[in-house]
């Protein structure tokens, strides 16, 4: 069954009131760097960040999977073909609608993913631009987020 979506002031309620799932992807190419894209949107907006997104009510994991790879990569793929990182947590002291006085809670499931993608390709409705970093270059690059060095301790 594929999810549903919610209105903004729904789905603001949610964010208000409940933790959000999600699916991060940890796309690795052939020579081991990692995919991060310029957030556009809040929370995390201007931080270099992995691609993913939110499970809807009632879509199952790999459907959600394939719906994110899609949207976010342009090349839908199932679980089958990651591998899990582990669950996470991120605590934003905002939110999407950029709403005083409420955080946002996501629980994080997150996959590595091994593709080769042409950035130029590359969706943009969340990242205005998108690039490879090799890990250590990830891990000491203050513009990438805390919640994506994270994927990547020494």
């Amino acid at each position: 069954m594929s999810g549903h979506r919610l209105s903004t002031p729904d789905f603001l309620t949610v964010v208000r009131l409940a933790p959000l799932v999600s699916l991060d992807l940890v796309v690795l190419n052939p020579r081991g760097e990692v995919l991060v894209g310029l957030r556009t949107n809040k929370p995390a907006e201007g931080f270099w960040f992995v691609p993913g997104g939110r499970i809807q009510k009632d879509e199952r994991l790999d459907d959600a999977f394939r719906r994110l790879t899609g949207e976010e990569l342009g090349h839908p793929i199932g679980l089958a073909e990651a591998s899990p990182l582990g669950v996470y947590e991120h605590l934003y002291e905002d939110n999407f609608a950029g709403a005083p006085g409420v955080s946002t809670h996501y629980v994080v499931i997150a996959h590595r993913v091994a593709l080769d993608l042409d950035l130029a390709a590359l969706p943009g409705a969340q990242h205005a631009r998108w690039k490879w970093l090799a890990p250590d270059a990830l891990r000491a690059d203050a513009t990438v987020h805390p919640n994506t060095r994270a994927y990547f301790p020494r």
